[in-house]
């Protein structure tokens, strides 16, 4: 293609979930509703955690941890999201676009990682109890949560840098409610080769430690609780990790479908749905999920506001 005929992107359009006109007040209803209950969640977990003595246990330092990751990924995306639902103008600039991309790698890349930490975690207090409090000392978990942000802040870092040095020309429509790898690579006129070969690579090698470490844990951790003689022992032991497998499920599940496949696959407007999984809907289910129906919370939410709102 001639260079001079070529016009190089300074914007892009986000062209949303959806171009229907009658959708668009029920979709800045509902993403409104999810990210307000996020926040509220996520930072009652916060607060609670931190204000309750008795929450300065490893386990609750890393779902405060997820919590906070949690918040700043809903807060990356859905900001943005309900100002292009009500504005005529959907565009963001080159570099806010690539600061967006940064930062969505970084928080979505910090969740997995953190997930596979809390495996570990899991392992750890039920196969060895009475160690758990030596191996997971407070400067074990202040590691493994600096490691985690290492690896994030590096991958995002070269996912980001990578794609900021390709050449963006006419095309500037994004197929997608926020700035992502995927629909970004789609609208290059560069060789993406190397950055889908990254994507992939990478993506499937963090993937790996992170599935490894859980699928590792829980294999151990299940042969454990069937060994306890206590029912009582196991339903308390199952119950501790149901909520961390489901949180598991439902992030894994939904960010591997997207990412660990080769971009001829990508189906931008199908995408956009499992898109929203991990992005909204799992950071906000994970209060629930995860925290706010474990007896310990319970117990420091209704100290904290003076009355017994949970059962």
């Amino acid at each position: 293609m001639d260079a001079h005929n070529l016009t190089i992107v300074t914007e892009f359009i986000l062209l949303g979930l959806s171009n229907v006109p009658e959708l668009q007040t029920t979709l800045f209803a509902l993403f409104l509703v999810m990210y307000l209950v996020g926040v509220l969640g996520n930072g009652t977990i916060i607060t609670l955690i931190t204000a309750d003595s008795q929450l300065h246990t490893p386990m609750y330092f890393f779902i405060r941890n997820l919590s906070l990751v949690d918040l700043c990924l809903m807060t990356v995306i859905i900001p943005k999201l309900l100002i292009n639902i009500i504005s005529d103008q959907k565009t963001i600039s080159f570099v806010n676009c690539m600061s967006q991309l940064f930062f969505f790698v970084l928080f979505a890349g910090l969740e997995s990682i953190l997930l596979g930490v809390m495996a570990y975690d899991r392992y750890v207090a039920i196969c060895n109890p009475l160690r758990y409090f030596m191996v997971m000392n407070r400067s074990v978990c202040a590691l493994l949560v600096a490691s985690c942000w290492m690896t994030g802040l590096m991958n995002s870092l070269l996912h980001s840098v990578t794609i900021s040095l390709l050449s963006f020309c006419s095309l500037n429509k994004i197929q997608q409610f926020f700035c992502d790898i995927p629909p970004l690579l789609k609208l290059s006129c560069s060789d993406t080769t190397p950055n889908e070969l990254l994507l992939l690579v990478e993506a499937s090698a963090i993937a790996t430690a992170c599935i490894l470490s859980v699928v590792i844990s829980y294999v151990n951790i299940i042969a454990a609780i069937l060994k306890m003689k206590s029912r009582e022992g196991r339903h308390k032991a199952f119950s501790t990790c149901s909520s961390h497998l489901i949180t598991v499920a439902l992030y894994y599940g939904t960010i591997l479908f997207t990412y660990i496949r080769p971009t001829s696959t990508y189906s931008l407007e199908k995408d956009k749905v499992v898109t929203v999984m991990y992005t909204v809907v799992t950071p906000m289910l994970n209060p629930f999920i995860y925290s706010l129906r474990n007896k310990q919370v319970k117990g420091a939410l209704r100290k904290t506001i003076g009355t017994s709102i949970f059962p």
